[in-house]
């Protein structure tokens, strides 16, 4: 379905990809990698046709519908959600608007042109418009967004949920082609399931940036590697993908270790025997097989690993924090009740629970975002806190400035070289130092306010999912900074391989109250203290057993209930009016 030739793409002398052949064809799932900046993004655009290669060309089928997941949300605020998802098939929408246009002139007492009334029906029928609403609103529950919503405005959703509002209209689209870019940022789990099915019974080409590893093994029939400057497409899913490539490397590495004890052993004999007559001849001859001799050095890789080095000013006192009886509502919605527990020096715990209960709330009352509507959350000695919000841009500071002076403010007595070091540790080179930060994509910000929090060396960390916008190579930089902090690390993730790296203690926060567990995630979910949260099947599972037992207590609470007494028998002169009724319904 979409063909490219010799497709190169470069920024002055920097190269993002060379001479991509790249042959993808419906049915197929193909999970665009690489790290950040490898030209990922960029590639989808170009096959979408927004943006223009070097050189090379594509080609796509002339009349193919092509699905795309935007992210300016603006023009759609004052639709309605459920609105916002029809639009998706433009011609379908277009279709239905222009008949009830027709109607309501008609309604009005202009004429009513029946020709035209008629040829807008028969395209609607043509593209099945009649269950489209039905197909729109599967796909908003499907990822996420309840019916109760369908018919308020998109103004009144949230950013995440606005997010989730565009990737239904691009669902809804009845594309050819689905090309998404980081379509499970904003969703939870079960809408990440519902996704994975959807895209796997899908029966177009889909193209997909993502780093969401769990995700892409789910969903790809192959993967199409940005790295060496190329664009190298692999068969099977993520996990198979990296199998074959470390072999692959493994394999031409030991090659070039070959051909390079080849010329060792031929620049041995001949420097050993050139001189000696009897030799001279064969000397000569394994030189020139040595001029022939060219290695090919392995290219270098363009996944980078960030250093995020994280470092506490001094020791905390041995308490650290105090939550006590902390309740929060949002109007009539209780997402917090008398949370209560104490936090010691050292300890790193992941606050994990259901989507919705509170955790985010729960951390905004720490750092004193929020206030509680009762209870408090108190600092022990010297326990001075740095925080991660989700929305990460927004700790940043100055939009306008740039990375040198954002950096800077941090450490105003450094002399500009430790500025540009710090920078360097988190993968900006110094044609990057002046880079303004509203510019920065989300992995870039979230790479600069890990330097920030560095320089200011908290004594505690409080992260809300910090891993959002990090590639994998990212998230184990992460991972591995954070086991080396020797301050006190509070967090929120639902990248359970983050999760079981580096916690010490699990908080749960229930409906019921809190679960609090002294261990790790996996010893947590094997001793059975509580629900596994970041395990998508386990939580659709789980939410299928409960609507089974809810079912099953109204059912009995049905049959428990006094039953109506038994109508008395008809008269015989005639049937009832029941009998008229059923006799009807035959």
């Amino acid at each position: 379905m979409i063909t490219t030739t010799n497709l190169t793409k470069s920024f002055g002398t920097r190269v993002l990809f060379a001479d991509a052949n790249l042959q993808l064809d419906a049915g197929q799932r193909v999970g665009i990698v690489g790290a950040n900046g490898s030209g990922k993004s960029t590639l989808l655009r170009i096959l979408i046709g927004e943006e223009s290669s070097t050189s090379g060309d594509v080609q796509r089928p002339r009349n193919a519908r092509i699905g795309v997941l935007r992210q300016d949300w603006f023009e759609f605020e004052q639709d309605t959600v459920l609105e916002v998802a029809m639009k998706g098939d433009a011609e379908l929408w277009s279709a239905m608007q222009e008949k009830e246009a027709l109607l309501a002139a008609a309604d009005a007492g202009a004429d009513f042109d029946v020709d035209r009334f008629g040829e807008l029906e028969e395209r609607i029928q043509a593209l099945d418009g009649y269950t489209a609403e039905a197909r729109a609103a599967e796909i908003l529950v499907g990822l996420g967004i309840p019916p109760d919503k369908h018919d308020k405005a998109l103004s009144a959703l949230s950013g995440g949920y606005k997010l989730r509002a565009l990737l239904a209209q691009t669902l809804a689209s009845n594309p050819d082609i689905l090309l998404l870019d980081e379509p499970t940022n904003h969703l939870d789990i079960i809408a990440i399931k519902w996704l994975e099915g959807f895209l796997v019974q899908f029966n177009g080409l889909v193209a997909v940036v993502s780093h969401d590893h769990r995700f892409l093994d789910a969903i790809c029939t192959h993967i199409a590697d940005v790295d060496y400057e190329k664009v190298m497409v692999y068969t099977g899913n993520y996990a198979r993908f990296v199998k074959y490539k470390a072999e692959e490397r493994a394999r031409q590495q030991t090659e070039i270790d070959k051909r390079e004890k080849e010329i060792s052993d031929h620049k041995a004999f001949v420097a050993r025997f050139k001189a000696k007559a009897s030799k001279a001849r064969q000397a000569n001859s394994r030189q020139k097989r040595l001029e022939k001799i060219v290695i090919e050095r392995l290219p270098e890789s363009s996944r980078r690993y960030p250093h995020f080095k994280l470092r506490a000013r001094r020791p905390s006192g041995r308490e650290v924090l105090k939550v006590r009886e902390v309740s929060k509502a949002y109007g009539d919605h209780i997402v917090l009740m008398d949370v209560d527990f104490d936090v010691h020096r050292g300890e790193r715990v992941a606050i994990i629970g259901a989507n919705g209960i509170g955790k985010s709330t729960l951390l905004k009352i720490m750092v004193g975002r929020l206030d509680p509507d009762e209870g408090s959350a108190a600092w022990g000695y010297e326990a001075d806190p740095g925080y991660f919000p989700q929305d990460h841009k927004d700790a940043l500071g100055d939009p306008k400035a740039t990375l040198t002076s954002s950096l800077w403010d941090e450490v105003p007595t450094a002399p500009v070289g430790e500025v540009f070091g710090r920078l360097a540790e988190v993968l900006f080179s110094r044609d990057d130092a002046d880079k303004v930060v509203e510019h920065l994509s989300g992995g870039e910000a979230a790479r600069l306010l890990f330097a920030k929090l560095g320089a200011q060396q908290p004594t505690v960390l409080v992260l809300d999912e910090p891993t959002n916008h990090l590639d994998l190579e990212g998230i184990e930089a992460l991972a591995e900074g954070l086991l080396k902090y020797d301050g006190t690390l509070l967090f929120v993730s639902h990248d359970r391989w983050f999760v079981d790296k580096l916690a010490t203690r699990i908080i749960e926060l229930t409906e019921d109250g809190i679960v609090d567990y002294p261990g790790t995630y996996a010893e947590y979910l094997t001793r059975g203290q509580g629900k596994d949260h970041l395990d998508a099947d386990a939580v659709m599972e789980r939410e299928r057993a409960e609507k089974r037992s809810r079912k099953q207590k109204a059912k009995k609470q049905t049959d428990d209930e006094p039953q109506p007494p038994t109508p008395a028998p008809a008269p015989p002169n005639g049937p009832s009016k029941g009998r008229r009724g059923r006799r009807g319904r035959r």
